[in-house]
């Protein structure tokens, strides 16, 4: 596959692949976004440590790294973005901020961007 936007294939880094049997291994997710997710579309198992600890063990899983999950991915981020929350704390570092960054506007001449 071609290198873009969607997908790339890292062949330098010491850990490529880092799960075996793909032929179109995309290292766009190198850290899987659901790792942190109890509920995933790939097949971790979850290994007791004791002590109440479970670890997520991913290694028998490549559904970040076939091309086709991209889609799957977006949408995923984009939901769970959608309905997060926020503690009062960011909540008010975050009207702040904006403030600041009106001012800035104001002070500049310019008008702040609302991009990233």
């Amino acid at each position: 596959m071609k290198n873009s936007y969607r997908f790339f294939e890292n062949r330098d880094c010491q850990y490529f692949p880092c799960h075996k049997g793909l032929e179109n291994f995309n290292c766009m997710f190198c850290y899987c976004p659901f790792y942190l997710s109890e509920k995933c579309p790939g097949n971790p198992a979850f290994v007791s440590r004791g002590n109440n600890e479970i670890i997520k063990d991913c290694t028998d899983c490549n559904f970040p790294h076939r091309p086709e999950s991209y889609d799957v991915i977006i949408r995923w981020i984009m939901h769970e973005n959608k309905h997060r929350t926020f503690s009062e704390e960011i909540r008010k570092k975050a009207v702040l901020s904006r403030k600041t960054d009106k001012s800035r506007a104001d002070t500049s001449g310019q008008e702040h961007s609302k991009g990233c």
